[in-house]
Formats: structure tokens, sequence, C-alpha cells
């Protein structure tokens, strides 16, 4: 393992530890002696995407560390954060790659992978839920904690997880980009996963969009028509409906009339209006 100069990045989420390497220390690690993050939120790899960071490995290096831990043996290295970097690497044909070493728990592990791929986008909605699975069911983390690591709201979080209560059939048309989180989300609102699987199959042979997969929803759900069609909203109004559902992660509908309007905001569960009026009323943390 060789020495570099210093770097900062992820590493200042987690301690360095008493293993004999400085802090912000950057080393030149064997390629082959690091092994992948076994808690890797991240399950696909876009082709494209990979093709054109080798090339640029290729051409210029890996230009940000990645962070390793201590492995089994004493060249052993297990990956923390960087595994596109790793992979890049490894097609480009380098034989060391700049890392960082600290010492992680298993908890760790998931934590700042989860972290460096939100900040990039780089997850799908499902990756991101089951990520958020793993802290709150494997390490306790509550919805408010794994929120404050991740840079999300609670409501957002909330949200993501709601998605894995989804029938297979739906998590895979949503794995594979048949629907959008949007159309997911929206069939949440049937009560049983095989409505829920009957809809999506409606959705797909009709190619709908999120709204009309909403109103296929309201309609098999035994909602009333509206006794009015919706009047055509001004743009002005359109965008502050858009803040809204951006803001408290659901839907929210702006009915404006000759004197005032109604607001109806969308829940689909005790928890999330529990979610919602505290975070309306300004109780969130």
């Amino acid at each position: 393992m060789r020495k570099s100069g210093l770097g900062r990045g992820l590493d200042s989420l987690i301690p360095g530890g008493d293993n004999g390497v400085s802090a912000g220390s950057i080393y030149m690690i064997p390629v082959g002696n690091i092994e992948p993050n076994p808690r890797q939120p991240r399950v696909r790899m876009d082709p494209g995407e990979m093709a054109e960071l080798t090339i640029s490995v290729r051409e210029y290096g890996v230009l940000q560390p990645l962070i390793v831990t201590k492995g089994n043996g004493s060249d052993q290295f297990i990956l923390i954060a960087g595994e596109r970097r790793l992979m890049a690497s490894r097609e480009a044909g380098l034989e060391f790659v700049p890392a960082i070493v600290r010492e992680a728990s298993e908890q760790q592990f998931l934590e700042i992978a989860l972290v460096e791929n939100v900040q990039r986008a780089d997850l799908s909605p499902l990756e991101a839920a089951e990520a958020y699975r793993q802290l709150t069911e494997d390490f306790g983390l509550s919805h408010d904690e794994v929120a404050d690591k991740v840079g999300k709201s609670r409501t957002a979080v909330t949200n993501t997880l709601r998605l894995l209560k989804l029938p297979e059939t739906v998590l895979k048309a949503l794995a594979e980009d048949k629907i959008t989180e949007g159309h997911a989300r929206a069939l949440l609102g049937l009560l049983t996963p095989q409505s829920q699987a009957n809809a999506l199959q409606t959705v797909l042979r009709n190619e709908l969009n999120v709204r009309q997969t909403e109103e296929l929803v309201r309609r098999l759900s035994g909602q009333k028509e509206p006794s009015k069609p919706r009047p055509e909203l001004p743009p002005e109004m359109l965008a502050v409906e858009q803040r809204l559902r951006d803001q408290l992660g659901t839907k929210v509908s702006l009915n404006p009339s000759r004197k005032g309007g109604t607001m109806v905001i969308h829940y689909y569960s005790e928890e999330e209006l529990d979610v919602l009026v505290n975070r309306i009323l300004g109780n969130e943390e």
C-alpha cells in the first residue's frame, strides 16, 4: 500500500481508526485487494454510463479516492464507497487506485454508500427503499434519523418505504422502468395487492400517465365523480400546486372558485397522515 497526499470527501462522515493510517491520508491500493461493499444499496448499473466512466478512468485515472476499511487479511480491504470507480478501474486495467482507509461498522457500510449514491441521484426508488428498510429494520433507525442521514425529509423517506408494500408484479414493473415512482405511489391508494396488480395491467395496456393512473385508482376505490370537471388552472396556480406536492410529498389539488377555493391534501395511511399533520404544523424537528 503506497501513501499519497491528503484529501477530503465522504471520509469526513466516518472516523479515522487506530490502524496506523493517519486521518485524511490517501493510499494507492492494489485493485485486486479490494472486496465489494456487502451493504451496497445499488443493484443496477447503467452500461452506457459505466462505459463512459471506464474511458475517463483509463485516460485520466481515478480523480476521487475510494473509501475502504481493513479486511480480514493484512493487505485486504473492503469497499465502503466508490463502487462505480472500482469497477471502472478494473475494466480499464488499473493496478492501483487511490483510497482513504477508515474503520467502519456494518451500519456505516450502508450509510456511507447510501449517502454517496443519494447525493449523486444514482439510486432507483426501489434501491433507496430497500436501503431505508435496512436502516430501519436491521439497525433500528427511525424515519427521522434516516431522513437526517440521507438529507431527505421524513415524508420522502416514509413515502419511499411505502413502495415496498406493493405486490411483486408492481415492484417488477417499477424496477424495469415500465412505470414511474408516481404511478407506483398512485397504486398504493388501492387496498389489496390483487386490485393493485389488476390496475397495473390497465396502466400498462393503456399507457396511462400518472394523473390518469390517479384517476383510475379513484374510480376503482369507489369515489364519486366530481359534479363538474376541474377547470384548467393558470400556470402560476399549477406551479403553486406542484410546489405543495414537492414539499409535502403527496398529491395536492387546488380547486379555485369565484370566492377563494379549496385545497385537497391526499394521504394513504394513518402514518402518512401523522407525518403530514406534523409537517404542516411545524412539529418536525
